[in-house]
Formats: structure tokens, C-alpha cells, sequence
């Protein structure tokens, strides 16, 4: 497996694991204040980690030209 087919690997769990969280708030299934703060905060973390992994795959792509 080469390093981009990992890093895309990655992306597709973090936008399954956001998108689950996403469903999760839209429900309303977060019961106090704290669980709905907590769950948004993982939601911020993994959009932040998505975007890390995009920057990567550029510098990837750029390096190999």
C-alpha cells in the first residue's frame, strides 16, 4: 500500500467518523450541554485532521513531480 492510498484510507474514517458525529447532533441525541460540546469538538477535530491529511497528499504530489 503506498502512502497515498494510507492517507486516503484515513480521510474516508475521518469523514465517516464526522459525518456519524454530524447525524448524532442532528438527531438530537446529545443529552446534556457537555455532550453536545463534546461531540462538536471531536466533529472540529477531525475537519482539522481532514484538512491536514489534504495538505499532505499535496506536498505528496508535489514532491513526486
Amino acid at each position: 500500500m503506498n502512502d497515498q492510498t494510507v492517507l486516503s484510507h484515513l480521510k474516508d474514517k475521518f469523514k465517516d467518523e464526522q459525518k456519524l458525529r454530524v447525524e448524532f447532533l442532528a438527531t438530537g441525541s446529545a443529552n446534556t450541554l457537555e455532550e453536545y460540546k463534546h461531540v462538536a469538538g471531536i466533529i472540529r477535530g477531525l475537519a482539522l485532521a481532514t484538512d491536514i491529511l489534504d495538505d499532505l497528499v499535496q506536498r505528496l504530489e508535489k514532491s513526486n513531480d
